[in-house]
């Protein structure tokens, strides 16, 4: 391209849409087209799969739902008149790929195929795509496009690389890159050295929402010819971006610092015309260029999990949700969250004291529910685990009482919840977070029942550290300070206290973090100072708690290795 060429103006369509809704999907996407194209827009990205939803897992093992998908890509491409649009779909032509349609003047003029499928962690692409062999330049309008999508672009070679030695005006990647905690830092680093290495302005568009256990933050992103950022869209909201780039630095880049000529030129890299009006030159956009700032640590956090329980009560359609109140920080948390994504009105708090309760407990349930101005329900469970002891007294007879009746507690608790969720219609709130569940510190059918458990993967410290954060952020005690300073227990018995089974949580979740996460051996954890018994002990605990996990509700994902499909262990095993 002439270097002394008119810039290029690039939208990025940050959408939340919903799997399997494709006729929905599809007007969202033609709402953000057109007002891409009310802005002027040369190219206009939608994310990863954004016609069906991410990840659609085995409604794609219908040819059926490919072709409903490429129908409803057609519908939207005749809106199209001006201008390029780059949407994710799949594509099926014999086998099913992951594609990207090239959109313009009406129609669907070429197709992309994804080159690269993860399938490691939460991803399975590989059950379901057959992988894309050829790289993609198209030429519309004087542009020279190189497409990617997602996990085509986090390697340096061969996709970016033949990008790079096609000299390319411009890269635009859709994704559908799911959120944990640290991620979007090193993805943008990423993107930042494949933008440099390509000498080219890089659009990056990412799927925004929750879908079951994953949550998409969005966080889309353009840099220019050296890496830099230069446009941010705001993480975990649905938005818009519109960034004016100038693809004339590349021409300039590439001769001062011509190292793409060192590249071997990709002989499968043949440009594919594209035929496309390009809009009228729209205004130069004046002032500083969008650029929202990165979130902070537990903002990041917050707002995944305020995401994450909103999309999933939302999507599937509840009309609030249900949890109990013990009076601890876990539960405390968890009404907090719903609060603050659902709004108060919606959620209902319901306090199920035994006869062990202390009157702190009712005291802090009562505390919160006002804070929050949330509705609660008081239900003593007395009365209900004495009928259940009576019922098994004959079986029980000469035996000492022990777990078994702790956990009728619960279990009277859990099967109360359920109640009002048939009759009233929420769902259920399981309150566990990371750290008991890792280790099995939870009743089956008792303090684990429950829809969704948005604390699922966040450890008890994060529990801390969150609900410290979330009432400095508001400016007062929406978490009443006594229910923070309150040593946990699960007040099952007279006494009881969490640090009489486990190590104190700093201690047991320094070890989940490196054997879950980072996947340490038990001697790596001794060598780092772990005591040899307590380390013997947690892995062994979290070994054998395998079977309850895979009977929990399911939760949001926030770490880089969370339970359920991304951590995927044997329940009857004999490996120690």
């Amino acid at each position: 391209m002439d270097p002394g060429g008119r810039q290029v103006r690039v939208a990025l369509a940050q959408l939340n849409t919903v799997v399997g809704d494709i006729d929905g999907n599809a007007r969202r996407i033609a709402d953000a087209l057109a007002e891409a194209a009310a802005q002027g827009a040369d190219v206009t990205l939608v994310p990863e799969l954004a016609i069906t939803g991410y990840p659609p897992e085995d409604l794609l093992l219908s040819p059926g739902f490919a072709a409903a998908a490429r129908e409803a890509v057609d519908r939207v491409a005749e809106g199209v008149r001006e201008g390029v649009a780059i949407i994710g779909m799949p594509h099926w032509n014999g086998d099913c790929h992951n594609a990207a349609a090239i959109v313009a003047d009406g129609r669907v003029q070429a197709v992309y195929r994804k080159r690269f499928l993860p399938n490691y962690g939460v991803f399975d692409e590989a059950r379901y795509f057959r992988a894309g062999t050829e790289p993609m330049v198209v030429e519309a309008a004087g542009l020279r496009i190189g497409i990617a999508v997602c996990e085509d672009i986090w390697y340096p070679y061969p996709v970016a690389a033949d990008l790079a030695a096609a000299a390319v005006d411009l890269v635009c990647c859709i994704s559908a890159s799911p959120f944990h905690r640290g991620k979007a830092d090193r993805r943008e680093g990423m993107l930042a050295t494949r933008a440099d290495d390509c000498a080219a302005p890089l659009a990056f568009c990412n799927l925004v929402g929750g879908q079951d256990e994953l949550v998409f933050d969005g966080r889309s992103t353009v840099f220019d010819a050296a890496g830099g950022v230069v446009a941010r869209a705001p993480a975990f909201e649905e938005h818009l971006l519109v960034v004016d780039v100038d693809p004339g630095m590349s021409v300039l880049r590439r001769l001062r610092e011509p190292l793409a000529r060192l590249l071997p030129a990709a002989p499968a890299c043949a440009t594919t015309a594209v035929e496309a009006r390009r809009p009228d030159p729209p205004a130069r956009r004046e002032g500083p260029r969008p650029l929202a700032p990165a979130p902070g640590p537990e903002e990041e956090i917050w707002a995944a999990l305020r995401l994450g329980l909103r999309d999933y009560v939302e999507k599937n359609r509840f009309p609030g949700v249900i949890l109990g109140l013990s009076g601890g920080i876990d539960s405390a948390l968890t009404a907090a969250l719903a609060a603050d994504a659902l709004g108060a009105e919606r959620v209902t708090g319901v306090a199920l004291p035994s006869a062990y309760s202390s009157p702190a407990s009712l005291e802090g349930a009562r505390a919160l529910a006002e804070a929050l101005g949330v509705r609660l329900l008081e239900l003593p469970i007395a009365d209900v685990v004495s009928a259940f002891e009576d019922t098994l007294a004959g079986v029980f007879a000469g035996r000492e009482p022990d777990i078994t009746e702790e956990n009728l507690q619960a279990r009277a608790r859990g099967t109360l919840l359920m109640a009002l969720s048939n009759k009233l219609g929420p769902l259920v709130l399981a309150t566990g977070n990371k750290s008991e569940i890792s280790v099995g510190y939870s009743t089956l059918y008792g303090d684990m029942v429950g829809g969704f458990a948005p604390l699922r993967d966040l450890s008890k410290t994060w529990v801390y550290r969150l609900s410290r954060w979330r009432n400095d952020s508001e400016g007062r005690e929406l978490i009443p300070e006594e229910t923070i300073r309150r040593p946990p227990t699960a007040e099952l018995r007279p006494g009881q206290l969490d640090s009489d089974a486990l190590p104190p949580y700093d201690v047991l979740d320094a070890i989940l973090e490196a054997y879950v996460e980072r996947g340490l051996e038990p001697a790596e954890l001794v060598a780092q100072g772990h005591p040899e018994h307590v380390v013997t002990e947690v892995v062994r605990m979290v070994d054998r708690a395998e079977y309850k996990r895979r009977q929990g509700p399911v939760g949001i994902k926030v770490s880089p290795r969370a339970f359920g499909r991304e951590r995927r262990m044997p329940i009857t095993t004999r490996h120690v």
